[in-house]
């Protein structure tokens, strides 16, 4: 099987590192760009067309759920998996309303990441809840 491409969309630099780190634990993901800002994750899925984006919700330029309205439009083969420290349901259902597959508060990120990356992969929806538990459909 080939590698999942992933694009990482985080501002928060150690928190990037973090997740970069986090998928490194998986020889199948591969991180094909990092980038701090909105505007540039919808120019770099149009240029790498990744298979996964994790996109951050509170971007400088244009936030995460304006750069996926874009990003649909422009790569929709890639799936989004929303990573925000925003837990209001909300959020969570305008996020999943863009055609986004996950969402993981940031809080959670450390146990259900790579869960998450897992379903979305796997075209199942993953939402954390922002409690103890996970829901994967």
């Amino acid at each position: 099987m080939s590698a999942v491409r992933v694009l990482v969309v985080e501002d928060f630099a150690p928190f990037r590192q973090f997740i970069c780190s986090t998928l490194g634990e998986r020889p199948d993901l591969q991180v094909v760009a990092e980038v701090s800002d909105g505007l540039e994750a919808v120019h770099k899925a149009v240029e790498l067309q990744p298979d996964l984006i994790l996109l951050d919700i509170g971007l400088p330029t244009l936030n995460g759920i304006a750069a996926a309205r874009r990003i649909r439009t422009l790569s929709p083969e890639s799936k989004i998996l929303f990573l925000s420290q925003e837990s209001s349901a909300a959020v969570v259902q305008e996020a999943l309303s863009l055609g986004a597959l996950g969402y993981v508060v940031k809080a959670h990120a450390g146990s259900e990441l790579l869960a998450a990356v897992e379903a979305v992969c796997q075209g199942r929806k993953f939402v954390s809840n922002g409690h103890n538990s996970t829901h994967t459909y």
